[in-house]
This record gives C-alpha cells, structure tokens and sequence, in this order.
C-alpha cells in the first residue's frame, strides 16, 4: 500500500479555555493557520494533543471537528494507540475513518514489552485496521524501544504499515531502518532538532511541533533536505534551533503553546498534570518569536 500525505505533518494541540473545556475556536484558528502557512498534513489525537487527559466523548467531538474544518484541505492522521491491545483494537472496530488518510499508532507505554511483544501488538492493530497504519517510536515517553529489526519486521509482514515516526534519537538504528525497508514504506522524523540530518539520511518527512510555530520556514527545510539542496535547508534550520530547545524544556505541549499564545491563535492552557511554563521562559520564547519573525521580514 502506498500513502502520500506530503513531507511536513503537525501534530496538532487540543486548546482550552480558562475553565480547561475544548477551546474550538481557538483549534479552527489553528487549523486554518498552517495549512495557509504550508503544513503537508494534520494529526489529531496524538500526544501533542494531550489525548491522555480528554475523555472519549471528547476525542470524538474533537476529531470530528477537526475532520469538518480540514474539509479535504490536507489529509488528516489521526492518533489511535495505547498499551492495552484489545482496547486499542476494539476502539479500532468503532472508529469512523472516513476523512482519514491514516492512523498514527504509538508503542505501548509503561508495560515494557518485549520485541516480539511489540510485534504481536502492532500484528494485532495490523489485522484490525483498514487505513494505513504508520508506526511511532518513542522511547523517551513509552520507556520501550522499538527495534530496527522489528520496524522492518513489520513493514515486510503488513502491506498497510506504511511509516515509522521515529523519535528514538538512535541515527545508528535509523540508517539500519533507511538501509533495509521496503521500497514504499516510509521514515519519518519525530524529533525536530534531528529532522534535518534524518532528511539527509534519507527520511522523507516529518510529523513536527515546531511546524506548529513556524509552519513555513519548516516546511521549506523539510522540501530542501529531501531535495538535497543542503546550505538552503540549513539556512533555515539553525535559526529554529533555540526556539526547538526552549519549546521542549519545560515539557511539551506547554512551550507550544504558549508560542500560540504570543502569536494570538489560542490561550496557553493545558490540563493536569501538564502546567503552564515558567514566565521566564515564556518571556524568553516571546523574544524569539519576535527576533525570528523580524529575520524573517528582513
């Protein structure tokens, strides 16, 4: 199965109000934003969007707004994991897919499993699902990583995993992946600081936060490093690199947000566990916002 969603995937944040409900007005802003600014694709539900903290009756009421003011603009993924296989596969079997080109589907977290465990999990969600299923590797958040030879294990088996977002940070794991993946399935960066050198590689996009601030000049990157045009996409990488450290150091959603709050789009507000980041550091995001967006003028 081949999938083309584009180079350059947002993950989306869910805004709230100050009483913590879905702030709807303040996501149609976003949507519309980047895909003006440039964004590729859109991903709702994953963990950019806090969906641990938001009920069921909510992620549905979410996505299909979400689904609604996309209106086929861009194509939509839409996060869908968990470490319970037979919930996940069960919410899977209930799940509209109409207006989604693919599901994003994370490592369990917190259980540990073992590499065949990791396999039987995603031959399950493989079995299941009928969109296309791109894999995420994150082992900074699940404590688990996925191997090369399981990704590729499992890009071999099932037609219809079509991608890894890889986070793992691990460059020697990902040129094994790069190396030895099939022809059409595809590598991702999940990591913002590493998009470009994993572009370099070989990678042929991204699902990214920093998009979110700087949909454009990041999107640019992303075309020039697939491109091979290296002094251009770095031109346009260093720039955003101390935004990228400063928007992930407190804890991500918060350092997006309040970088969508600087720029007017929605309020910063997030729901327990997560909190606000420091004024010191939203000051300091504030100046670069304002120093970028003037480099970017100039």
């Amino acid at each position: 199965m081949k999938i083309d969603i584009g180079r350059t995937g947002v993950a989306l944040i869910t805004p709230f109000k100050e009483d913590r409900e879905v702030d709807y007005d303040g996501l149609s802003n976003l949507i519309d934003y980047l895909i003006r600014e440039g964004a590729d694709f859109l991903v709702s539900m994953g963990t950019t969007g806090e969906s641990a903290v938001l009920s069921k009756q909510e992620k549905m009421e979410v996505v299909a707004f979400t689904k609604k003011k996309i209106n086929g603009r861009v194509p939509l993924v839409l996060g869908l994991g968990g470490n319970n296989t037979k919930a996940v596969v069960e919410e899977i079997k209930s799940t509209d897919f109409t207006g989604v080109s693919a599901v994003l589907s994370v490592s369990p977290a917190y259980n540990k499993p073992s590499q065949e465990g990791i396999y039987l999990h995603f031959k399950s969600i493989a079995e299941a699902c009928p969109i296309a299923i791109i894999l995420y590797n994150v082992p900074g958040r699940t404590s688990v990583n996925i191997s090369a030879d399981t990704t590729l294990r499992l890009a071999k088996d099932f037609d219809h995993i079509v991608a890894i977002k890889e986070a793992s940070r691990d460059m020697d794991q990902i040129m094994h992946i790069l190396r030895d993946k099939p022809a059409d399935f595809k590598v991702l960066s999940g990591d913002d600081a590493f998009t470009l050198p994993m572009l370099l590689m070989g990678a042929e996009g991204v699902i990214s936060v920093q998009a979110m601030v700087c949909p454009k000049e990041f999107s640019e990157m992303v075309n020039f490093g697939v491109s091979g045009q290296v002094e251009k996409a770095r031109a346009l990488h260093y720039p955003q690199l101390e935004i990228i450290d400063h928007l992930f150091a407190e804890g991500s959603p918060s350092g997006v947000k309040a970088c969508l709050k600087i720029m007017g789009i929605c309020e910063e507000y997030l729901r327990l566990p997560l909190v606000q980041i420091s004024r010191p550091r939203y000051e300091k995001l504030k100046d670069l916002l304002e120093y970028h967006q003037q480099s970017v003028l100039s």
